[in-house]
């Protein structure tokens, strides 16, 4: 493996329009493949949410992409694609004109530049499994409130409140919440301000994340959803965490296109001897 001396990394805002908004991600670009435990140790250290790492594939406009919890390491990621692909542009990695393609453990996505906004398109994970009233129960006592309707997506528990009021009052059990085995749990409610068709916040306990502040992947699952409960493809949604962010949606077929726009807030470098040494 070649030696690197120093490694780049940003950390971005995404789905934000100004700094200290939307969910937080640090992107690392990388010249060499890096073990997988280094970049796991790397997430640890940033302690965001997210952390991407991208490597060039050879092509243009290409890249393999992969991101890290500060506890583990996830096949789908919303706003740290979302980063990633701000970092190249603004970086003059990529032409922004052309799609900007990631080969992740979820297939190839791609990211278009559309003026000050990127889309992104990801496939679709409709909540669609049942849910055994014994898991709803704890569901339930977990979060605190009742709840209308519970189902499952490819990796989440999907779970429907009375009212955007209901929904940003949950304060859950994080420990409780962790004895549920999912990767997280979305918790929806129709929206009660113009001009946002849902609301949403999203608790992964179990992958160290209590409250992730917006959550891409999440949209995945509540754009169907919504879509097909309010008859149109394309919704606004906002997730209500202390944060916030704005994820604008539109279901195509068995995809989903995510768009949001980002701010780089910070830059940096790793000194180090290699992908798995650090330098004293």
């Amino acid at each position: 493996m070649s030696t690197l001396n120093e490694i780049p990394i940003w950390q971005v805002d995404a789905f934000a329009d100004r700094p200290f908004s939307g969910n937080p991600a640090a992107i690392c670009l990388l010249d060499a493949p890096g073990e997988t435990q280094w970049m796991q140790n790397v997430a640890a250290e940033m302690n965001l949410s997210e952390t991407a790492f991208v490597l060039p594939t050879g092509r243009p406009n290409e890249f393999h992409l992969r991101w890290f919890t500060p506890a583990v390491e996830v096949d789908l990621c919303g706003h740290a694609t979302l980063g990633a692909a701000h970092t190249l542009i603004k970086q003059r990695r990529v032409d922004p004109s052309r799609p900007i393609r990631f080969q992740t453990r979820s297939g190839c996505l791609s990211c278009q530049c559309e003026g000050p906004s990127i889309t992104m398109d990801f496939p679709a994970t409709p909540p669609s499994s049942a849910v055994d009233p014994a898991r709803t129960a704890d569901l339930q006592d977990a979060l605190g409130v009742d709840v209308n309707h519970v189902a499952r997506s490819n990796e989440d528990l999907f779970a429907v409140v009375e009212s955007e009021q209901m929904l940003r009052s949950v304060s859950p059990d994080f420990g409780r919440l962790a004895e549920i085995e999912t990767r997280g749990v979305i918790i929806t409610a129709a929206s009660s301000a113009a001009g946002v068709d849902f609301v949403s916040r999203f608790f992964a306990p179990r992958c160290g994340i209590n409250e992730d502040p917006v959550t891409g992947s999440a949209h995945c699952c509540l754009a169907p959803y919504w879509s097909q409960r309010l008859g149109r493809s394309s919704l606004t949604g906002y997730q209500a965490s202390p944060r916030g962010g704005v994820v604008h949606t539109r279901v195509v077929g068995d995809r989903v296109q995510l768009s949001g726009q980002a701010v780089t807030v910070m830059e940096a470098r790793f000194l180090i001897n290699s992908v798995g040494e650090t330098k004293h």
